[in-house]
């Protein structure tokens, strides 16, 4: 007779209304500082794959990052936390795409607590081959 598995706990109902997950990952010790703490520039860098995801759909093809809007640090993230993205789109413009993405870190799996760590809007640019700016499909 085989044993059932327990239901896996789920992130909480609150996360971002309209948003697609387009990111998991789990920090290494590598990506930390000596006390354990991720480093800002590697969720930085995490952001800006997850964020690019929904804007190279709609431009299909090259994109560039024009700006980083706006970024807040939540909370310090952990070496071993599980952190989800979620990105929505905020505007598409001529050339430009704009997200706006949320990272939860699912912590301590023996009582799972789910928290928001970081959120920022990023501003993408469809490019063409020669890094120019060109025309977002409609």
């Amino acid at each position: 007779m085989t044993e059932a598995l327990p239901t896996p706990r789920m992130a909480p109902a609150t996360l971002p209304n309209g948003a697609e997950l387009v990111l998991r990952v789990m920090p290494m010790p590598a990506d930390a500082n000596a006390n354990g703490d991720v480093f800002g520039g590697w969720i930085m860098a995490q952001v800006d794959l997850a964020g690019a995801v929904l804007p190279v759909r709609i431009a299909k093809g090259r994109i560039a990052t024009v700006a980083v809007n706006q970024f807040i640090f939540k909370q310090p993230v952990s070496i071993g936390d599980l952190l989800s993205f979620y990105a929505r789109v905020t505007r598409i413009g001529n050339t430009s795409v704009s997200v706006h993405v949320e990272v939860y870190a699912e912590r301590n799996p023996a009582d799972l607590q789910v928290v928001k760590v970081t959120e920022a809007d990023l501003t993408y640019v469809a490019i063409d081959l020669k890094g120019q700016p060109r025309p977002v499909p409609r």
